[in-house]
């Protein structure tokens, strides 16, 4: 940390600055999954996903099935999953990132996104042992639809902090969090409510002048008035 002195007036984490720069490909995997759902309202379809708009976060990203209730089979994972077990794992089962003692947290958090479509975000600390120092992680899961409509489909991203050292790195789970996805259809061209007009403003009582009244304009032959007569003079 660095500081100017004074009580931690100044103090500046460099911990919380970490682990915000490292929680960075999560924010763009849930942020493009929010931007499908709410422009289609309900949850994006597998075939949807463009890897292109989540490059950034492509090496911490995957895509996962369900294969039984609370467990999901990886269909494709980035590079950063394959160094932490030391192999490839496209084809494994998610729960082989996890010891066997955190795997039944796991199913219930993987049960839920596929029955109720929530996200779930996971807290993760690596376990420990020989050539295994302290690793944290966390974990984003998603659903997604088949192109059947069902919802057996998941995406999702695992970053850690700390070195990996000896392989397989497994984890155990710190904390699980549980939200309702927004899912609100967007509708940017949406026509335009039409206009009403005001009701014309009555005059305020005190300010409006009366008006005033008509009188017609008496013609050249209206009968002159009884105290004028005409004379005339030949002279």
């Amino acid at each position: 940390m660095f500081g100017n002195g004074g009580k931690g007036r100044g103090i500046v984490s460099m911990t919380d600055r970490e682990r915000e720069k490292r929680l960075e490909p999560l924010r763009v995997v849930e942020s493009y999954w929010h931007d499908l759902a709410t422009t289609r309202g309900e949850v994006p379809l597998r075939s949807e996903i463009d890897p292109r708009s989540i490059e950034n976060a492509l090496e911490y990203a995957f895509l996962a099935e369900r294969i039984a209730p609370g467990l999901a089979k990886l269909r494709v994972a980035g590079a950063h999953l394959n160094d932490l077990m030391g192999m490839e794992t496209s084809g494994m089962p998610l729960s082989t990132l996890f010891t066997p003692a955190a795997r039944d947290v796991l199913a219930d958090a993987v049960t839920r996104v596929f029955a109720e479509g929530v996200m779930v975000k996971i807290r993760l600390t690596g376990e420990e042992g020989f050539g295994r120092n302290g690793l944290q992680g966390d974990l984003l899961l998603l659903p997604l639809r088949s192109d059947m409509g069902d919802m057996t489909r998941m995406i999702g991203a695992l970053v850690t902090t700390g070195r990996i050292g000896r392989t397989p790195r497994r984890f155990n789970i710190e904390s699980v969090s549980v939200q309702a996805a927004t899912l609100t259809r967007t509708t940017p061209d949406a026509e335009t409510a039409p206009t009403r007009t005001a009701p014309e403003t009555p005059p305020v009582p005190g300010l409006a002048e009366e008006a005033a009244p008509f009188e017609a304009t008496p013609s050249s032959d209206a009968k002159r008035p009884p105290y004028l007569r005409l004379i005339v003079s030949n002279d």
